[in-house]
């Protein structure tokens, strides 16, 4: 892997906005780096969403520390989102163990990404009904969201977009759903980042990836926080339109 500053910089402000918005950093890093004919590195991709990870310590860091000292004086509620957290986590960690050298595989096939663009738009724009969002979350509705993120492994797929959209279409408060989507992306990164951590051995141009990993974690941070007003402010779907433009777009193309 050789990437200039500039590149490094391009990519980690890809994977700072898009991890958080709903319209799949995976594709889009995917797509840059076909674009800059950079050799796809998986250590470049550890370190950018390990750059991801330390936004959501930082943005829902109040949330965290509940969390802890919840299930650390044995509250029911926080042992039971706790377990709903260990539980969802369940199905993405199946898939990265068992399917991972197949999933490696669609990095490398447009039409996967074009598919998945596809598939994440329509979920999206579905994610805006029912009007009614008033429920609170359950162990069937955190499973629902745990199998959604799964399915985002695909590129192309948005984690965050499949998450909160099974969410809302149960009919699950906005807010409550939108915490435990960005929640429920620590275990998923810290498990990929172990299960890929040779890879790491592997690292060149060690400046330009903290360069870059920077870069990922000054824009994650505005990007995550301007997201969940998106979500308080209804407009979550909108972001459908954009990934169904760049399924079509990646079709064509490629």
């Amino acid at each position: 892997m050789a990437i200039s500053f500039f590149q490094g910089a391009f990519l980690g402000l890809i994977q700072g906005v898009t991890e958080w918005f709903p319209i799949s950093s995976s594709g889009h890093l995917v797509l840059f780096q076909q674009l800059f004919g950079i050799t796809k590195s998986v250590a470049l991709d550890i370190v950018l969403h390990l750059a991801s990870l330390i936004v959501v310590l930082i943005v829902l860091r109040q949330d965290i520390i509940k969390l802890v000292k919840g299930v650390y004086n044995k509250d029911k509620y926080f042992l039971n989102y706790f377990l709903w957290l260990v539980i969802a986590s369940i199905p993405i960690a199946f898939v990265g163990f068992f399917f991972n050298g197949y999933i490696k595989q669609t990095f490398d096939n447009p039409l996967v990404v074009g598919i998945s663009f596809l598939f994440t738009g329509l979920l999206l724009l579905l994610s805006k009904y029912p009007l009614k969002k008033t429920k609170s979350l359950s162990f069937l509705s955190t499973l629902i969201m745990g199998i959604g993120q799964a399915i985002a492994i695909l590129p192309g797929v948005s984690r965050s977009g499949t998450t909160i959209s099974l969410g809302l279409l149960q009919g699950r408060k906005r807010e409550d759903v939108a915490r435990f989507s960005f929640l429920l992306f620590i275990p998923a990164i810290v498990g990929a980042s172990i299960l890929e951590i040779s890879s790491l051995r592997t690292l060149t141009d060690i400046p330009v990836v903290l360069f870059s990993a920077g870069v990922t974690i000054l824009t994650g941070l505005i990007s995550l926080r301007l997201l969940l007003k998106i979500i308080k402010n209804k407009k979550f779907y909108y972001f459908g339109w954009y990934c169904l433009v760049m399924g079509l777009i990646v079709l064509i193309l490629y």
